[in-house]
């Protein structure tokens, strides 16, 4: 067994230790880097297809004409198209749209469809609306700016009929005011067609972005989402087919990306469960993934990878990470199908996209209740017995209670495709929503759970079964490390869920523990490998070298994650073809990040991965840039700051911390940055001030309203101290560093008493750290006397 240091020491709760002897503002508490990284993309290696070369959609439709014809009018169809008259929907007769200071009005010059609003630099203007974007139930509008750049308006039209509340001009950010030089404006970094939005609404997508003139000169094949979007550049396919459709001996018949994964399969519908069986197991997910290269909430890896190519050769698809998902792997922001999809029961039998829908037209197989009774018995679960309505009602609807609904855009309801059993009972417990409650909104989940305890007293449990585990661990509960190793070793429980778990692993806390993700470095699954080697992130130094395998793994994106893993590994003790392997992990991670010269994260990235490598001025350089192409990336200007410190320019991180809360005002981050620079230069009230600010913006963060927490003991003011903590306790119960700090500042107060439960539960986090339990002692002897 590998040994560690204890898993959490006093020392590593050096804050709070230092808060106890009232020298929070000494020298060097300010020390750290800025933290946001995300993954970026690589120049990838194309020779397996490199011959091939697209040949549009007018050329497949000469031979596979029904095909062609359910394409004609689909969604994919209609993704992006020239604004003219036929294709814009929206109303341009002078009409005008308003939301709070931001205002647009539409109107024609001859063929031309033109809007009025505020541009780039807060100045109404006019400008031309070049494309249209998506169909329904809204349409939005592209329109050029300078450096090739295309950009979305923030006004869409409503294109559902007038009865359901639609033909209008509506704002797609309700809530919120946006004004020119945020980026959410529609002239920002996150409305850039570019980047944001192009691979996924046309075919063979090529952003050709100049980081010397940061100008785009962005090409397509088709300006939709074509035939070859999905099966690939077709020269070789029409080759094959023209020798005859047989001669050679090519089984992929030229076709880059074969989707034959149904090909032969039946299932077969067994009478005693009323459920059907995949005639042959699916031995790839190669139609699912390829339907995911759009249909996911991911990052671009590479924008060149073929169809066909696993989707971690193209895509980091996200986890089930909190404001992304709801605990138990509900939909929750903007995450589409994939990863709800491969949650499902279904996908684990072995069901594809095209089971359900045509790929074509992309309508449903059959309609209503009819795509689900392809594979469960009519007679078993379209009844009242089974789900418990009115027959024919919305109730009576499989999709009602299976594949809720939540809108998004204001007037876009998408289906969460993870298909799983109504859990009421978890929305009693975790705060998760329910299909129960959705429908009946007047109802409390309490009610739902009781009602379906009635129809199920034996319990239904489903095929989702790690909510609480998954709960437990984000918030760091006792006993999560173990709960969260035993899902990721699950290997019945769906992919994405065990990654999840790796993921939520806060340390690597013994040999033992270490070993058990150790053997997960080898999992069949790309996210949990993954996964694995991020985990790695808390262990000591000699044992990266177990990673050292994944530099040569079969997926990017699993490479990409042990490349960055491995910047600090000294392979100076091995032979010449680790460092080797090592040297070129990283270089393929560097060009990943290369290719996204259009992002501050890309810059941002390799910005952290210098300084990992102590190449500090290249670091900067990256930093730099990052903020030429967004001047408010947090992240970048608070690691930039720390940098200026470093390296003793202390005085310019003030000066740039300070610009940057002037211009970003709710971030919580700038803020507490310039807190810990306000410390350093002696200025106790601005930083206490400034602090004070961060914990009330960055609640979400336990560590912002601790360290302010710590500012406040370190000025005298032990009560605003203890109560700030409890604050943060209250939001986060299992907050380490809090726990130890109201202990000690309770027993600094004279009140050991209500210092003996933090304590307490420190020792049920961390039963193993000595130090918990002499503090435990300590408020004991004191609490005595």
């Amino acid at each position: 067994m590998r040994v560690f240091a204890s898993s959490i020491s006093a020392a590593a709760l050096v804050f709070a230790t230092v808060l106890a002897l009232g020298q929070l503002f000494g020298p060097g508490l300010a020390e750290g880097t800025g933290g946001g990284e995300k993954a970026g993309v690589s120049t990838p290696d194309r020779a397996a297809t490199e011959h091939a070369s697209y040949v549009g959609a007018e050329t497949c439709a000469a031979c596979h004409a029904e095909e062609g014809r359910l394409w004609e009018g689909s969604h994919h169809a209609l993704a992006m198209q020239h604004a003219n008259e036929a294709t814009v929907l929206g109303d341009f007769a002078d009409r005008e749209a308003t939301h709070g200071p931001s205002k647009a009005k539409f109107f024609r010059q001859g063929e031309r469809f033109m809007v009025r609003t505020d541009g780039p630099d807060g100045k109404d203007a006019d400008f031309e609306v070049r494309f249209t974007f998506g169909v329904e139930p809204l349409q939005q509008y592209l329109v050029g700016l300078p450096k090739g750049r295309l950009q979305a308006l923030p006004f869409a039209w409503d294109s559902r009929p007038e009865k359901e509340g639609g033909q209008r001009w509506y704002y797609l950010y309700p809530g919120e005011t946006i004004l020119a030089g945020d980026e959410l404006h529609w002239t920002g970094l996150q409305q850039n067609w570019n980047y944001m939005c192009a691979d996924c609404h046309s075919t063979n997508l090529r952003r050709n972005f100049d980081p010397n003139t940061r100008a785009y000169s962005t090409t397509y094949s088709e300006i939709n989402v074509a035939c070859e979007s999905c099966h690939g550049p077709g020269s070789d396919h029409v080759a094959w087919a023209r020798q005859g459709k047989g001669g050679g001996d090519d089984p992929a018949r030229g076709l880059v990306n074969l989707l034959n994964e149904r090909d032969g399969v039946v299932w077969a519908l067994d009478p005693a469960t009323g459920n059907s069986t995949r005639s042959r197991p699916r031995e790839m997910a190669r139609e699912v993934e390829t339907c995911a290269f759009c249909h996911a909430r991911r990052a671009v890896l590479r924008a060149d990878a073929d169809p066909g190519a696993p989707i971690g050769d193209r895509h980091h698809v996200m986890l089930l990470e909190d404001g992304l998902y709801f605990p138990d792997g509900q939909i929750r922001d903007e995450v589409y199908e994939y990863g709800s999809f491969i949650q499902s029961r279904m996908f684990a039998a072995g069901v594809t996209c095209s089971d359900c829908h045509e790929p074509h037209s992309l309508k449903l197989r059959a309609e209503g209740n009819g795509v689900c009774l392809q594979c469960h018995a009519a007679e078993k679960f379209d009844v009242a017995t089974h789900h418990h309505h009115k027959e024919e009602s919305i109730g009576a609807q499989c999709v009602s209670c299976h594949m809720p609904e939540r809108t998004y855009m204001v007037v876009d309801r998408r289906r969460d495709h993870s298909l799983r059993i109504p859990r009421p009972d978890l929305s009693v417990a975790l705060s998760t929503p329910n299909a129960c409650t959705n429908c009946h909104g007047d109802k409390p989940a309490q009610w739902a759970a009781e009602q379906v305890r009635s129809w199920h007293p034996d319990g239904i449990e489903g095929f989702q079964t790690y909510a609480e585990t998954l709960a437990a661990g984000s918030a760091g509960a006792p006993g999560s490390r173990e709960a969260l190793l035993a899902l990721a070793a699950d290997a019945g429980t769906p992919a994405i869920a065990r990654a999840s778990a790796l993921a939520w692993l806060d340390r690597i806390v013994d040999g033992a523990m270490l070993d058990r993700v150790e053997k997960l470095l080898a999992d069949p699954d790309p996210l949990v490998r993954r996964s694995a080697v991020g985990a790695y992130r808390s262990v000591p130094q000699q044992y990266l070298e177990d990673l050292l395998p994944l530099l040569d793994d079969p997926v990017m994106d699993v490479r990409l994650e042990a490349a960055r893993a491995l910047a600090t590994f000294d392979p100076s003790g091995f032979d010449d073809g680790v460092r080797v392997k090592r040297e070129a992990g990283l270089a393929e991670y560097i060009a990943a990040q290369r290719a996204i010269a259009d992002r501050p994260e890309g810059h941002h990235n390799l910005a952290v991965l210098f300084v990992s490598l102590g190449q500090t001025q290249a670091a900067e350089a990256e930093l730099i840039e990052a903020l030429a192409i967004d001047r408010n990336f947090v992240p970048s200007a608070v690691t930039l700051a720390d940098i200026y410190r470093a390296t003793g320019r202390d005085e310019a991180a003030g000066t740039l911390l300070k610009a940057l809360v002037q211009r970003v005002p709710d971030a919580a981050a700038a803020h507490h940055a310039l807190g810990l620079w306000y410390v350093r230069a002696g200025g106790r009230e601005d930083a206490l001030a400034s602090l004070e600010r961060a914990a009330a913006l960055g609640s979400a963060d336990p560590n912002i309203g601790y360290v302010y927490a710590v500012g406040l003991e370190g000025a005298g003011r032990r009560g605003e101290a203890v109560d700030q903590l409890m604050q943060v306790l209250s939001a986060h119960p299992y907050h380490r560093e809090s726990l130890y700090a109201a202990a000690l500042y309770l027993r600094a107060d004279g009140r050991a008493e209500e210092g003996v439960k933090f304590a307490e539960r420190l020792i049920e986090l961390e039963p193993s750290a000595a130090f918990a339990k002499d503090l435990l002692r300590q408020l004991s002897e004191n609490k005595s006397k």
